[in-house]
């Protein structure tokens, strides 16, 4: 008696639980009309005012100094030119560089070799899937494939940098298929 009542109370528990676990939850919407991301306190704010009054960013963040960063078209105190080399694109959830890619990377070598006072900014993009978090950290790896990818053509790495935007500017609610513009590092040079 007491092991068919444990049995039916197990049943009955599983049955309660295993709706809950396999709802999938939908990305969360953001107001693409005004850009507001839902941070902060205009719809210009992009990075939650977390760390309180301006000056006071937590241990180990400090303002950035003039001339250091993007300033207009500017980074790092040179004039960024994107669209001069073209973009590489990465499979799904990849940061791996596909051999059709290869050839745009070789292209920004022989560019950089041709041209010695020029550098390179990779910026590594995501799509809308994921955490803001992991999206971050998978435009970082894909930027720096594609710096690592460079280095062994014979490119010093001092005259490459790389940053992660992650997935900031995809567009949402794209299927994987149609968001495929957005799995990419772009090279843009800096002059």
């Amino acid at each position: 008696m007491y092991k068919s009542l444990r049995i039916i109370c197990t049943l009955a528990l599983a049955a309660l639980l295993l709706p809950a676990c396999s709802r999938k939850q939908n990305p969360t919407p953001t107001d693409t009309v005004s850009g507001n991301s839902g941070f902060g306190n205009s719809s210009n704010d992009l990075i939650p005012n977390a760390f309180g009054p301006e000056g006071n960013y937590g241990p180990g963040l400090e303002l950035r100094g003039p001339g250091e960063g993007f300033d207009g078209n500017m980074y790092n105190g040179q004039t960024m030119v994107p669209g001069l080399l073209e973009n590489v694109y990465f499979g799904f959830d990849s940061s791996a560089i596909s051999g059709s890619e290869r050839s745009k990377l070789e292209e920004a070598a022989n560019y950089l070799n041709t041209n010695p006072s020029d550098n390179l900014l990779i910026e590594g993009h995501c799509d809308w899937y994921g955490t803001a978090e992991y999206n971050l950290a998978l435009g970082d790896r894909r930027a720096n494939s594609a710096k690592e990818f460079l280095i062994t053509l014979g490119i010093n790495p001092t005259r490459i940098e790389t940053l992660s935007k992650g997935s900031l500017e995809s567009v949402s609610g794209l299927s994987k298929p149609e968001s495929a513009q957005d799995r990419r590092a772009e090279l843009i040079v800096l002059q």
